[in-house]
């Protein structure tokens, strides 16, 4: 497929999710360093948000970040801290034109107090914008965001019979925020590795071996096309479905 020939979606995912999996890979391939695996990885996103915009999508997860990171090398893990910071400076003002708002979730107390700075002021500065809305997975795990809205519900004192799932969903990191509808996962490995366990219960997953430097706007044309042509059922059957699309 031509990347400029492709077919208008006809039932694009509103909320897409992506693991952001294989930058090492792609540098080892190369005989370069892991971190410069991370910078094109980094690179790689300008493409993917700009087709997220063409192809409808609304709504944009990346994983970036897991509270199980900062266990890797200390090299790695300050050379993505400044990589996060060198994205900030050098990309949120053209996000901000092209009406990108973005949102950060996970644990942001861990970062130091001028990277904390910077996101809190992109977030900011954003916070009208409203043609696509990127969150950010930075510090983010998904058991560590269900035990911080289970502490949250204590300390408001929280009754066990007003628990519910409408009630939980207020108090994760994506309070507000719609499900993911696909959760996309690069380089061919086939786990969830802690991501958004609550909030994809229901999604579609595409896993492709593609890197993801290499996972172009064709790459990501194929799995919201891969979408389109599935049934979600929610744990109905498919009559029930259809009855209730003919419904409307």
């Amino acid at each position: 497929m031509n990347q400029r020939t492709a077919v208008k979606l006809t039932n694009p995912p509103n909320h897409v999710a992506i693991i952001m999996d294989g930058n090492g890979r792609w540098a080892h391939q190369r005989g370069l360093p892991r971190i410069a695996g991370h910078h094109a990885g980094t690179e790689n996103l300008r493409q993917i948000i700009s087709s997220s915009v063409e192809f409808g999508v609304k709504y944009l997860t990346i994983y970036a970040f897991s509270t199980e990171n900062w266990s890797r090398p200390q090299e790695e893990v300050d050379g993505l801290m400044s990589i996060l910071a060198d994205v900030i400076d050098r990309e949120l003002n053209e996000l901000n034109k092209e009406g990108v708002r973005l949102y950060h979730i996970g644990r942001i107390d861990r970062l130091q107090g001028n990277l904390q700075k910077k996101v809190f002021d992109a977030m900011e500065l954003t916070r009208n914008n409203d043609r696509l809305f990127l969150q950010l997975a930075w510090n983010y795990g998904g058991r560590d965001e269900i035990v911080c809205a289970i502490s949250k519900m204590i300390a408001d004192g929280v009754k066990a019979e007003d628990v519910s799932p409408e009630l939980v969903n207020k108090y994760l990191f994506t309070s507000g925020i719609p499900d993911p509808d696909l959760v996309i996962r690069t380089s061919g490995e086939m786990r969830i590795s802690n991501f958004m366990i609550w909030q994809a219960a229901y999604s579609e997953w595409f896993f492709t071996p593609t890197l993801w430097p290499d996972f172009n706007r064709d790459e990501y044309y194929k799995a919201l096309l891969a979408y389109s042509q599935r049934e979600r059922r929610f744990g109905k059957i498919s009559d029930q479905v259809s009855r209730s699309q003919n419904a409307y």
